[in-house]
């Protein structure tokens, strides 16, 4: 196993430990958009570990700040919107561990729910 693989099978524990049952989708992203973990509600959205982030959705990834976070060290949030709904979003470098971040976006979950069950109305 390389120093790589043994650094992401730790990050993939804690990450599981920490987001594992938080109430919005959520992953553990490599710079190069490789998703190395991600919680319950994400899985259950289709993200699969191993894929890129904007793989399920390119088009609500235009506005990347992935980048900015890990290349300032600092956590970026930005208001966006999503099929109607308001969202916050999030880009969290992993302290310590360069070229890591947690992605996540607070409302989707909701606004998900609501777009199914606006679906099973029709």
């Amino acid at each position: 196993m390389t120093e790589q693989q043994q650094c992401e099978e730790q990050l993939s524990k804690a990450f599981e430990l920490m987001w594992g049952k938080f109430p919005e989708p959520v992953m553990l992203v490599r710079r190069d958009r490789t998703v190395i973990a991600n919680n319950d509600l994400c899985k259950a959205y289709g993200m699969v570990p191993g894929n890129k982030c904007n793989a399920v959705n390119p088009e609500q990834h235009r506005g990347c700040k992935a980048n900015i976070a890990l290349d300032k060290n600092e956590a970026i949030c930005e208001e966006s919107s999503f099929s109607g709904a308001n969202l916050k979003t999030y880009w969290i470098p992993v302290n310590g561990v360069a070229d890591y971040y947690i992605h996540f976006g607070i409302g989707i979950a909701e606004r998900v729910a609501a777009l199914q069950a606006e679906s099973t109305q029709d």
